[in-house]
């Protein structure tokens, strides 16, 4: 299978590191023409520098905007009025107590996690729906059907996140728009590789022995039995954007390593 997006225009929000920015190497591998985010224009810029050295052909452009603040989504939309392909990948996670997540928690992670996506979907998807050809993915997370007792709340928005992508898919019948989300497991992002860095010295193993251990010990139900790859997380998202996922709509689609023990 060759995707060819040639032609398309992507946004990628949060986009400057991680599994955001594995996506927007991806698409951009792929022929979109690719457009970064993040909330600095430092890092935006910094991150445009690295990903035109990985894919050297790549039509490339950044906007620095807090896609989680009204204003901030508002600026990006103003810059980028319209898009072929919208990569809803902002959010944020943290472990904490559910007795000690207070309700200005749950209203930074909604913002962050939920709200995004919300805005920038009703930004773009009208201009999909009238040109008869468009991708929102929202990138969710296997949080989303196993809650983590470890951060309710950033499950809690995770589960929402797969409801708003199935009602807007709905909104897309008959036409050649799109939307779904992917459910990423444990991967190992810049942030994820310094957590196992730390803990093959504490424990002193091999980053790939302390790897394997804590996927073993906190999620013993995956499969997989390792961190994915940024890569392969990204390799999904690729696919859903593209001309040959015409098929798949509203769907939840699965990257986490068999964690999730359910046949449907």
């Amino acid at each position: 299978m060759h995707i060819d997006l040639s032609g398309k225009t992507a946004l990628v929000t949060g986009s400057i590191a991680g599994i955001g920015f594995a996506i927007a190497k991806g698409l951009a591998a792929s022929g979109a023409e690719v457009v970064l985010n993040g909330r600095a224009q430092d890092r935006v810029d910094a991150a445009l520098i690295r990903l035109q050295q990985a894919v050297p052909a790549a039509r490339l452009h950044g906007i620095a905007g807090d896609v989680a603040q009204i204003d901030g989504g508002n600026a990006v939309v103003r810059a980028l009025p319209e898009v072929d392909i919208l990569v809803n990948n902002a959010g944020i996670f943290e472990p904490k107590d559910f007795f000690e997540i207070g309700d200005e928690d749950w209203d930074r992670f909604f913002e962050i996690n939920v709200m995004s996506g919300v805005r920038m979907s009703r930004a773009y998807l009208q201009g999909m729906l009238k040109r008869n050809w468009g991708r929102i993915i929202f990138i969710s997370s296997e949080s989303a059907l196993n809650i983590p007792t470890e951060m309710i709340h950033y499950g809690m928005t995770k589960t929402a996140q797969l409801a708003i992508s199935r009602g807007l898919a709905k909104l897309t019948r008959g036409t050649g728009v799109t939307v779904n989300a992917v459910l990423p497991g444990p991967t190992l992002s810049e942030g994820v590789e310094t957590f196992v860095k730390d803990l093959a010295r504490q424990n002193r193993q091999s980053e790939q022995e302390a790897a394997s251990s804590f996927v073993k010990q906190h999620r013993p139900g995956s499969l997989l039995q390792r961190f994915a790859a940024v890569d392969e997380v990204a390799n999904m998202v690729v696919y859903v954007a593209s001309p040959q996922a015409s098929a798949t709509n509203g769907a939840a689609l699965r990257v986490e390593g068999g964690i999730i023990d359910t046949i449907a």
